[in-house]
């Protein structure tokens, strides 16, 4: 795999999905739920300073190599596939890291099984509608997945949607070019993602999650802007703010040394009610 990193991949069926799932590490399990159009593979930066925890991963439906819903879901119900892959991979309760998409995904579970979640990291996420939107030139490039199909267009729009190390500095964003470009979304899996997101909004609810949040947001971030951070921190009923300087919408690919430390720090301030979880399961086809 990319970067070193063995993620020890199987195929599992949940929700009548067959997604594929990777695994990495030992200890604490920390599920990892991907930007849109994004597949396991691209955790490989952060994967390498995550510390001595068990990283699960997983190519969303439609996304990677895992299979596509027949109808689209929305995002309860992929919250509702999220909560039964955990009970396929035996994971009672786990820490969740959601990314940009995938942190609107991790606060829809922690809402519908508050149970399953101890810890929410919530990175270069918002609460969608009623949030800030994306800058005009981000949110047309994040429209479409063709980023994901050609190294020339990944070069051309990468840099409007992330802003940041990566828009500063070139070469960054070719040093990740092969793991983003090896599984690209289909077009209508991508869609599904954008119908899913579309219209979604946490603000009725956020105040009731129970579970500690740390907020990671990028202040040079063009996708979402840092003020979707502070309104998460701010409704959330027991939230902290981590605002990475000059970091854009990709600061867990392009930095993640920088990044890191605030939240292995978080995750393991307490674990005393540490969660449970089991062997990786048995591939199926």
């Amino acid at each position: 795999m990319p970067d070193g990193v063995d993620w020890h991949p199987a195929y599992v069926r949940a929700a009548g999905l067959r997604l594929r799932v990777g695994r990495h590490g030992s200890g604490p399990p920390l599920l990892l739920i991907t930007g849109i159009g994004a597949h396991l593979d691209m955790w490989s930066p952060f994967a390498r300073f995550a510390g001595d925890r068990e990283l699960i991963a997983f190519d969303p439906p439609g996304a990677g190599l895992s299979q596509r819903p027949r109808r689209p879901l929305r995002m309860g119900g992929l919250a509702d596939v999220v909560a039964q892959l955990l009970d396929v991979l035996r994971l009672d309760r786990v820490d969740v890291l959601g990314y940009s998409f995938g942190g609107a995904l991790a606060q829809e579970l922690a809402r519908r099984a508050p149970d399953r979640v101890r810890r929410l990291v919530l990175c270069a996420t918002g609460p969608g509608l009623g949030g800030s939107p994306p800058r005009p030139l981000a949110a047309l490039m994040l429209a479409t997945p063709a980023r994901y199909y050609h190294p020339r267009l990944l070069a051309l729009t990468v840099p409007y949607i992330a802003g940041g190390r990566t828009a500063r500095e070139p070469a960054v964003l070719a040093r990740h070019a092969r793991e983003r470009l090896q599984q690209p979304p289909s077009a209508l899996g991508y869609a599904y993602q954008l119908y899913a997101i579309s219209g979604w909004s946490s603000l009725p609810w956020l105040h009731r999650l129970p579970q500690p949040t740390l907020v990671v947001a990028g202040e040079d971030d063009p996708s979402v802007p840092l003020r979707n951070a502070r309104v998460l921190a701010a409704r959330l009923r027991d939230a902290r703010l981590h605002v990475v300087k000059r970091g854009g919408h990709l600061f867990l690919l392009d930095e993640p040394e920088n990044v890191v430390g605030a939240i292995r720090g978080f995750l393991d301030d307490d674990r005393g009610d540490g969660a449970r979880y089991a062997a990786a399961p048995t591939p199926s086809s």
